[in-house]
């Protein structure tokens, strides 16, 4: 492993030839004969015959030197078998990097302003940062101006900050003024402030003759009022470094008074603004809830929810083609898929697509049968449509779609007939729970294997459930809420295939059936749905590491028959996040006023 942590196998890329093939054998055999060569370079000690045009093609540099009528040049800093390379893209239109050579050839090529091996060389180290090496690249980026480099490697330590500073030792190694960047930035991507906190202390004992000075510059980069305050009162508020810090004890008090003012919001008469440690970081990933049933008729609205700050936000780009529910999405790249569906009147074979970059809808190819209630997944680059109802009979047909050809194949059909199912990848296979097979609601679960092209039925679940959610997470399949013929359902279940058999988990705090589910910032959460006698708006998220649910904000509409999907490294992310973190507290506090007032007005109905 060199000093950049680039480990030492071997890799080429190979540059499209831009000549004619005849073009290209006389330049090659030009190169191997010597013949026509009109100039030597020196490098090292190791002489090469070239042809000055050949080289002035490829490089301002060459261009320049060889202004000067010379026979013999010579180039200092370069290394003779870095050369070689570089006479290889000159002469043959290739070049091979590899793990040994990428930086020398990088810095070599950078020097002699030949654009094409600098961009390859680049694009190489953008593809092996990992844990161990991301802040060697990003200084060595820093160091020599490489700015997309840099903002690439920076982009990575932002997006896995607490798997560095689990597993890798670089963070503990960084400059003060690299730590306090990375920490105050709005776009540390953590799911609690927690790990920040212990990040900052095991730095500074990491070298505290050296370090602990610096706890009162760092201190404030943490929002220590997005921390439990039960966290912050038995692990920080009389940790010692604080105690002997007195700068550090004066921003505990006011944390302190932060926290307080927190729980007594409500009770506050004036606008309060939001400080620094109380603004939520951006996330890094968005939860888009697109469609469904909302007031008795279905509709496009699509609304996105920011993990972070905790809010839906209305997003004004509805399908043109008009609304849809009981239908499915998938996510490929920066492309949202929307799948079959009901519109009231007419079921869809139809299928959108929505790119979140450009925001523009188009029309993909239809599927071969009309579905709703339908069931979709995607698994190796292909989206797959299971089941559902095409407006007379319930299907077990199944097919794929290749977004490369912009067609749908059949595949083998399911055992059971199903609508009103739902479907998870795990492991390189498809699950699909439970549904509807137009005479009883099922708890059996059948598995596709897409090496095989078969289907087979594992362990049923515990409990029927039509209209059910199902996801993977954490290694298990989730089955959750749903219709069991009787009632809707709070309860959910979870099923490890190493052991093959489900077991219960907590129920939500509400039943609901026909919602949306995904799994965003390592939880899953439950959006809308029918509860038995109206549709919903409310939203769930489940941590599996505490086995509990936990109450989030609601949607801005009620709807069932919603579909969610999730995307991540979006260049546009900021148009789908809450803009406005400064004033969240005074969100809060008039929501919580209103919810208040509203308490009061229905009590003194209730006596009256």
């Amino acid at each position: 492993m060199n000093q950049f942590g680039l480990e030492n196998v071997r890799s080429k890329y190979i540059l499209p030839r831009i000549l004619n093939e005849d073009s290209n054998i006389y330049i090659c055999a030009l190169n191997q004969s010597k013949f026509l060569c009109d100039a030597t370079i020196q490098v090292e000690n190791e002489n090469f015959c070239v042809h000055k045009i050949i080289l002035g093609t490829c490089s301002p540099y060459f261009r320049a030197l060889f202004r000067n009528s010379e026979d013999t040049y010579k180039l200092d800093g370069i290394r003779s078998d870095i050369f070689k390379i570089i006479m290889d893209y000159a002469y043959m239109q290739k070049t091979t990097i590899d793990r040994d050579n990428v930086i020398l050839l990088l810095l070599s090529a950078d020097y002699l302003y030949i654009d094409g091996i600098t961009r390859l060389c680049l694009d190489f180290i953008k593809e092996e940062i990992h844990l161990k090496n991301c802040f060697y690249i990003l200084r060595f980026a820093r160091d020599h101006s490489f700015l997309d480099l840099k903002n690439q490697a920076y982009a990575y330590i932002m997006k896995n900050f607490s798997d560095i500073f689990k597993y890798s030792p670089e963070l503990m190694n960084s400059t003060v003024d690299e730590l306090e960047e990375i920490i105050g930035s709005y776009d540390l991507n953590v799911k609690n402030e927690d790990i920040v906190w212990e990040a900052v202390i095991a730095w500074i004992e990491h070298d505290p003759i050296n370090n602990r000075r610096h706890l009162a510059r760092l201190m404030p980069n943490v929002r220590f009022g997005l921390l439990d305050p039960q966290y912050f009162i038995e692990r920080i508020k009389d940790h010692p470094l604080v105690l002997g810090d007195d700068s550090c004890r004066s921003m505990v008090y006011d944390i302190l008074t932060l926290m307080n003012d927190l729980d007594t919001i409500s009770e506050i008469e004036v606008e309060v603004s939001t400080p620094l440690m109380a603004i939520p970081r951006v996330p890094h990933e968005v939860l888009f809830a697109i469609g469904g049933w909302s007031g008795g008729s279905p509709t496009s609205i699509i609304e996105t929810y920011d993990t972070r700050a905790d809010r839906w936000i209305a997003i004004s780009k509805d399908d043109p083609a008009g609304p849809r529910a009981y239908h499915g999405t998938a996510v490929i790249g920066h492309n949202i898929y929307v799948i079959g569906g009901f519109n009231g009147r007419e079921y869809y074979n139809s299928c959108r697509c929505f790119n979140a970059v450009t925001q523009t809808w188009r029309e993909i190819g239809p599927m071969h049968e009309k579905r709703c209630y339908i069931s979709v997944v995607t698994l190796n680059g292909f989206i797959y449509a299971i089941g559902g109802y095409n407006g007379g009979v319930r299907l077990n047909t199944v097919e794929k779609y290749d977004p490369a050809t912009n067609q749908w194949s059949l595949v083998q059909p399911m055992l059971c007939v199903r609508s009103d199912a739902d479907a998870a990848t795990l492991n390189g296979l498809i699950y699909v729970t439970g549904g509807f097979n137009g005479r009883q609601v099922l708890r059996s679960v059948e598995v596709y294997d897409p090496e095989t092209d078969e289907w087979s039925l594992i362990a049923d679940m515990t409990t029927n459930r039509s209209g059910v959610s199902c996801i993977a997470y954490h290694g298990e399949i989730y089955a959750i809420g749903g219709f069991n013929g009787w009632n809707r359902l709070k309860s959910g279940e979870k099923f490890r295939p190493s052991r093959n058999y489900w077991i219960e988990i907590p129920e939500m705090s509400m039943p609901r059936s026909n919602f949306a589910i995904e799994v965003i910032d390592d939880m899953m959460f439950v959006i809308g749905g029918f509860d038995g006698q109206t549709t919903i708006d409310q939203v769930e998220c489940f941590d599996d590491d505490r086995n509990e649910w936990f109450q989030v904000t609601d949607m801005n509409i009620n709807r069932s028959a919603v579909s969610a999907c999730v995307m991540d490294g979006l260049p546009n992310l900021h148009e789908y996040i809450y803009q406005n973190r400064e004033l969240l507290l005074e969100d809060r506090r008039q929501r919580l006023r209103s919810e208040i007032s509203n308490d009061n007005i229905s009590g003194m109905e209730d006596v009256d």
